[in-house]
């Protein structure tokens, strides 16, 4: 039987394979770390998103919590004497304990809600912080769409005689029985919603 010639690597062969080995191995370490270094990047801006919305949602929250308190008093007493007025037998109606100084419906500003939606930055926050901040904006949209209401029915039928002014006075008492209901229920949620915020972003709660 013929001898069959194997070839054997020299010793400059086996360098040239430890090498070529090498340079993969350090090809496939500078991917991962090229990965890896895009995913923290990709982190670190989701993280500033969701700092900044939060940010932005604490001040336009603290707002829209004082506009309720500003209204929240007068809304009650103005149902209670609307109540007790109408109360009374059409004839014996005066309104003359009624002291009326326009609706005056809180005010909401959803600017921070509209911009953590358009940049999609609600998508990076917390999911129980992000549904806690959707409900306090539903209620607050519920808030509105009844303003907007009795506003309409001022606009349709304008109390300029005792008829009108009658009918319009009983949507107004509808309209503030909603809110004597949904404001305090908003400023218990802004109470417990801030907190939340606060820790989310690492901070001592500041003064509201």
């Amino acid at each position: 039987m013929p001898d069959v010639h194997v070839p054997k690597l020299d010793e400059h062969g086996s360098k040239s394979v430890l090498k070529i080995a090498f340079e993969v191995a350090m090809i496939a370490v500078g991917v991962f770390l090229g990965v890896a270094g895009e995913q923290w990047r990709d982190a670190r801006h989701q993280r500033e998103l969701a700092h900044e919305a939060l940010r932005r949602f604490r001040a336009e929250i603290v707002e829209n919590r004082a506009s309720v308190v500003a209204v929240k008093d007068y809304h009650e007493t103005l149902h209670k004497e609307l109540e007790t007025e109408f109360a009374k037998p059409v004839q014996k109606r005066t309104g003359e304990n009624i002291h009326l100084h326009g609706i005056r419906p809180a005010r909401f500003d959803h600017s921070a809600w509209d911009l953590a939606v358009g940049t999609q930055a609600l998508s990076h926050i917390d999911a129980d912080l992000a549904l806690a901040l959707a409900t306090i904006y539903n209620a607050q949209g519920s808030v509105d769409g009844l303003t907007q209401g009795v506003t309409q029915s001022m606009y349709i039928t304008p109390p300029t005689d005792e008829k009108n002014a009658s009918t319009f006075m009983g949507a107004l008492m509808i309209y503030l029985g909603d809110m004597i209901i949904y404001e305090p229920r908003l400023l218990s949620m802004y109470d417990e919603l801030l907190p939340k915020i606060d820790r989310a972003l690492g901070e001592k709660a500041p003064g509201r």
